[in-house]
Order: structure tokens, then C-alpha cells, then sequence
């Protein structure tokens, strides 16, 4: 049925040999640097050729189709006027599948029709029997060891094929030429198709690319790049092209780009001016990177130039715009230098409402500590506005700009707090599932706001402590150093003294936050802010609520200068706020359930009348005796009680020497 070859017939006819012979010597010369758009007509040209000279009656050649499925495809085909003829695509696999199943394998094939048997392939009986295939050499297209990528066949119609060895060997040479050939096309074509989309790409973005060659001296330009540069589609671009179009005071500046990168192999990045086709100058901005021969000798300079100059125009106007107002900037602080010093006075204060001297004294040392990047400690108890005052700080400093960050120290768990603080790595406990940066970090060249600053467990007070002194720390579950520059604003409203004696809070820490410390004055102690205070909440509130209130009953402020406030500006916020809510006039209501007010001549405010009376007697002899408890003139004495008696009534009435 198929056979690899017919013996070798010494008494063939050798002039049809010879005559082959030159064909092949013919063909192989002209697949020489053919150019690659007349492949296809030069092998049709050979598959009619072959078939005269050796006297096949058909000559097929198929490629293995681009996609998934590879099939055989019909590509090349010769056929005598008399014989079969093709007008649309054929699959092999389809046809003839016997044969294409039989070649595969790689080896060349002589099939003879009628040694095909129904029980190996009854569609190719019917095929061959279809288009009156007597006999058929089939040769694989395979270059060397590499996959096949398709079938040359010749066929004969009229009679039995005989084809002896040397034959069929100078066929699958001429197989050999056209599968190089072949191969040679579907790669150009697919560098051309490469550099199309390279072109497309870069002309969307306006880039143009080009190639230096150090041998030729000459340039390789898309037409991107020949449009940037003014240069026409076919013109030759040398160096002195080039460097012509270049403004002649950047020229320099090129010349010393590309030596640069020649001789220190650094990628080429420069700015400069050329002309366009107008001898307009506009600016471009061209970067590359060069390549070395083998001897490390220049070999090419590879790159991209983009059009800037509208880029650069707008930074120039940009930096006209800022120059103009700087100008204006300093003419203005000039007009307005008094005026300026005044709101500098004033800034940052605008939620602190009051004029009494106690505040006055604190709010003056805020103000000279502001400028300052020492430590600051907010003493005072609660509700007595310590997180404003931070603020404020925060507000009139040179840090003003960047992040004040607020920790409450009493608010977050004793396992969360370090993580909050300092950050944590992705797994450094169960949860974590991401890395996390902490406060610090996010506070950096800002301001940090440790409220309650006195329940921070001891365990993390050293690491604090590390932060405050030297600017770093790790993360939770990491090993990394992390530098910041914190301003640190600590409050409390804890004796952090005791709370040193007592083990439960380092001394080192505290003098390391001691540095600046302010004491908020309770608001029993500046009576005088009370009615302001009182006045700007109602306003506030009302306003949010949407209602109009205009008038405060006397008898309602002189309650409130009788209270003595152990909840300070914050229990006198929630006590404007439940009144101003409950008023439905234009005078503010207080309800009858704040009996915790003292109202003079009631029963229920006399034991309250009596305590205020013993504790303004107490802070009054304490006043003049410059808060001397002890000695020979002390309060004590004067008092007559036990100098440890009259600390502990101190203690318990929250009385407070002031700052």
C-alpha cells in the first residue's frame, strides 16, 4: 500500500535527471534573499516546474493553519488546465486524513491508491478516488528537529507513480527550500506586525522612536518621530541632520547627553529646544539607553523622544502666576503687618470662650510654648477643655500644616493600644490580616494628642518613652527601624506625681513630658466665664437646632454661678444643649429635673450652700498665704486643723493650686 521508496533504477532516464538536476540548482538560487511579499508566486512558479519536469500531474502544498487548532490548510496549489481545480479552502485532516496521519510522523511518504484499504481510511479512498489520484509523494515541512508546519505533495493521475531514491531525496530538498522560505515569511510578518503595533502604541502616546546607528552614523525614525523633528518620510537622517535641527544654544547640552551615555553606560534623559518645520523652536525631551558590541565599542543608541513644549509652556506661565504672587504676598504683609501681629495674638483661641485671669495666664503660656517643639503636659480636670487648649497649641505652631492626631489613651483596650500607636506587620496576631501604619507614623512632622496620657499601661511607657527621646520605633510583629519627628501633647487629669510613687507610672517618662506643663483651670475657679460660656452655647446649639433664642432668665444665670461644677465646661455644655432643646420660646428653660443646681434659700441647696461657703473660705486663706500649708503662718494654722486634714479636704473639694 505505501512505500518509503522504489529502488533506485540504474537505466532511468538521466536526461530527466539532469534536467532536475539544474531546476533545483535554479530554485535554490532564487530563494536567496527572496523577498518575502513574492514567496508564495515563486513557490507556485516551482510546484509547476517540478511537476513538468518530473512529470507529476499535481503539486500541493499545505501550512498548518495560526490558532488552536493547527489544521492542514490548503495554501499552494498547481494543477494542468485539464486537471482538478480549487476555488476555496480545503482541510487535509478533512481529505485526505490517512495521509496527513502517515506523515506526521516525519518521514517521507509514497502512497499508491490503489493499496488503500477502506479499513485504514475509507474517507481517503473516497477522496483520492474523488480527484482520480493514482499515486502521491508526500513530504513533511520541517526544518531540522523543529515541529512540522505543513505537507508538500505531487501527485500523478494517469498512471501508477515510479520514483526512484534520488528523486525523492531532491524532493525533500526542494521541501527544504520552500519550509525555510516559509518560515522566513511568517517571521518577517510578524516582526512587521510587532512593529505596527509598536508604531500604533507609540503614536498614541505621541512618542516617536528611533534607533542611532555608531557604524553608519545614521538614524531609524518612526513616523511619529519624523513628524516631531520635521523630517519628510523618506529623507536619511544623520548626525548632522540631527544635530541641525537642535537650537544652537542646547546643542551642548546633546552632545554632552549622548556621551555621557556612551561612555558611562547611563541611560540617556535630556530636555532641549529643536525647531520645527515652521523654524519655530519647541521643546522635546528625548531618553534612550545604549548598546555595546561584544568588544564593549558603541554599537547603537536605542530611544524615544516626546513632544513637551506645551508642558513647558505651562510651567513657565505657572511660574510667572507664583512669582506675581509672591509679589503680592510680600506687599500685603507689609501693608498688613500690625493687623497680622494681632491675629497671631489671637490665633487658635476662637473655641476657648472666656476673659477671666485664670485663663488668660493659661492661655498666654499656650501661646509662648507654641513656637516651640517642647513637650507639653495639660493638667486639669475633666471637662475642663484640655483637648482644645491642644488644638490651639497645635493651631499657632510651625507644625501647623501637617496632621494633629488624637489618641485617647483610656478609650482603646490594653491589647490594641500599641498596635494603634506604633502600627503593626501583616500577622502579628490573630486579625491582622493587612499592615497597618500607627498613629506616630501618621503624625509625622505633625503633632500628636495623648489623651488620659496617665492609663497608658506601663509596658508601653517605655516604648513611649523610646519615640519621645530618639524618634523611632517598630512596628507590632516587625524588626524594621521607623524614624518620625513627633511633637508630643500629653494630658491628664491624674497626679501623675502620685501615680510615679506608686509604681504605676515611670519617672522618666514624666519628666520627659513635664517639660512645659499647663494647668486648666476648673470653671468653679473663673466664675466670670460662665456667662459668655453660656451665652455662646445657646447661640451654638440654637443655631444647630434651628431655633431662636434671645433672651437667658437672670434667675437662670445666677443659678448657674452658684453650681459648682464638678463637670466643668463640659457638664455646662450638656446642661445648655438638654435646655436649649427642651425651650420652645424665644427664652431659654431649664428643666425641673436638674436638681443637682443649688438654688439660694431652698432646703435642698442649704447643705451645698454651706460646703461652697467652707471651700471658698479655704481657698481664700490659701490665696493669702501663697499656698503655704504648713509652718508658722501656713493655712493650717490659720485654719486650725492638722496640716494632713486639710490636705485631705484639698483632695476631696478638687482644690488646686493654679499655674
Amino acid at each position: 500500500m505505501t512505500e518509503r521508496l522504489e529502488p533506485e533504477n540504474s537505466d532511468g532516464d538521466l536526461l530527466k535527471q539532469l534536467t532536475f538536476e539544474t531546476l533545483l540548482s535554479e530554485l535554490s538560487a532564487r530563494f536567496i534573499n527572496l523577498p518575502v511579499d513574492k514567496v508564495d508566486d515563486i513557490i507556485e512558479d516551482a510546484q509547476q516546474q517540478i511537476c513538468e519536469c518530473l512529470g507529476f500531474d499535481l503539486g500541493t502544498l499545505w501550512q498548518k493553519s495560526v490558532g488552536e487548532t493547527g489544521r492542514m490548510v490548503l495554501t499552494h496549489f498547481y494543477s494542468p488546465p485539464d486537471g482538478p481545480q480549487t476555488t476555496s479552502e480545503i482541510i487535509a485532516e478533512e481529505v485526505f486524513p490517512y495521509s496527513v496521519r502517515m506523515v506526521l510522523g516525519g518521514s517521507t511518504l509514497i502512497i499508491h491508491t490503489d493499496e488503500v484499504t477502506k479499513e485504514e481510511s475509507s474517507r481517503e479512498l473516497e477522496s483520492r478516488r474523488y480527484y482520480g489520484v493514482k499515486s502521491s509523494v508526500v513530504i513533511p515541512l520541517q526544518a531540522g528537529s523543529k515541529p512540522i508546519i505543513g505537507i508538500l505533495s505531487f501527485d500523478t493521475f494517469r498512471e501508477k507513480l515510479i520514483c526512484d531514491a534520488r528523486t525523492v531525496h531532491r524532493l525533500e530538498l526542494v521541501a527544504q527550500i520552500f519550509c525555510n522560505a516559509l518560515m522566513r515569511q511568517k517571521a518577517e510578518e510578524q516582526l512587521r506586525e510587532g512593529e505596527l503595533r509598536l508604531n500604533l502604541a507609540a503614536d498614541s502616546a505621541g512618542a516617536g522612536l528611533w534607533e542611532y546607528n555608531c557604524h553608519t552614523r545614521l538614524f531609524w525614525a518612526t513616523d511619529q518621530a519624523r513628524r516631531i523633528f520635521a523630517y519628510t518620510r523618506d529623507e536619511p537622517i544623520s548626525m548632522q541632520r540631527f544635530e541641525s535641527s537642535i537650537l544652537p544654544e542646547d546643542l551642548p547640552l546633546v552632545q554632552q547627553a549622548i556621551d555621557d551615555a556612551f561612555q558611562s553606560t547611563k541611560p540617556l534623559d535630556v530636555e532641549y529646544r529643536i525647531f520645527d518645520e515652521s523654524r519655530q523652536v519647541k521643546w522635546v525631551c528625548s531618553s534612550g539607553r545604549p548598546f555595546f558590541d561584544r568588544d564593549g565599542k558603541p554599537e547603537r543608541l536605542l530611544g524615544v523622544t516626546l513632544d513637551i513644549h506645551r508642558r513647558k509652556c505651562l510651567e513657565e506661565d505657572l511660574r510667572a502666576r507664583l512669582k506675581e504672587v509672591e509679589t503680592l504676598k510680600r506687599r500685603l504683609e507689609g501693608e498688613n503687618y500690625y493687623l497680622r501681629e494681632d491675629l497671631v495674638r489671637e490665633q487658635g483661641f476662637e473655641q476657648i470662650i472666656g476673659s477671666s485671669k485664670a485663663l488668660k495666664t493659661v492661655l498666654n503660656a499656650a501661646r509662648q510654648v507654641a513656637m516651640t517643639d517642647a513637650s507639653v503636659l495639660l493638667l486639669g480636670e475633666t471637662g475642663t477643655g484640655k483637648g482644645l487648649l491642644a488644638h490651639a497649641i497645635h493651631k499657632m505652631s510651625a507644625r501647623k500644616d501637617c496632621s494633629l492626631v488624637t489618641v485617647n489613651c483610656a478609650a482603646l483596650p490594653s491589647n490594641l493600644i500599641e498596635s494603634e500607636l506604633f502600627g503593626r506587620e501583616k500577622g502579628a496576631f490573630t486579625g491582622a490580616h493587612a499592615r497597618q501604619a500607627g498613629r506616630f507614623e501618621i503624625a509625622d512632622h505633625g503633632t500628636i494628642f495623648l489623651d488620659e496620657i496617665g492609663e497608658m499601661p506601663l509596658e508601653l511607657q517605655a516604648k513611649l518613652l523610646r519615640v519621645l527621646q530618639d524618634g523611632e520605633f517598630e512596628r507590632l510583629g516587625g524588626t524594621k527601624t521607623i524614624k518620625v519627628d513627633v511633637r508630643v501633647i500629653a494630658a491628664t487629669a491624674q497626679d501623675l506625681r502620685s501615680a510615679v510613687r506608686n509604681g504605676r507610672f515611670r519617672e522618666d517618662l514624666f519628666y520627659r513630658i513635664n517639660v512645659f506643663p499647663i494647668t486648666m483651670p476648673p470653671l468653679r475657679e473663673r466664675t466670670e466665664d460662665i456667662v459668655p460660656l453660656t451665652q455662646y452655647l445657646v447661640e451654638k446649639f440654637a443655631r444647630k437646632m434651628n431655633k431662636k433664642i434671645t433672651s437667658i432668665p437672670k434667675a437662670i444665670l445666677a443659678r448657674l454661678l452658684q453650681h459648682d461644677w464638678p463637670g466643668n465646661v463640659r457638664e455646662l455644655k450638656h446642661l445648655v444643649e438638654r435646655s436649649v432643646i427642651i425651650s420652645s420660646g424665644p427664652t431659654l428653660t431649664i428643666g425641673n429635673d436638674w436638681v443637682s443646681l443649688p438654688v439660694a434659700g431652698s432646703e435642698s441647696g442649704t447643705a451645698l450652700d454651706l460646703a461652697s461657703v467652707e471651700r471658698q473660705h479655704i481657698i481664700e486663706v490659701l490665696h493669702r498665704t501663697n499656698w503655704r500649708i504648713e509652718g508658722h503662718g501656713g493655712a493650717a494654722t490659720i485654719l486650725d486643723v492638722h496640716p494632713s486634714t486639710l490636705r485631705f479636704k484639698l483632695k476631696k473639694m478638687g482644690i488646686r493650686r493654679p499655674v
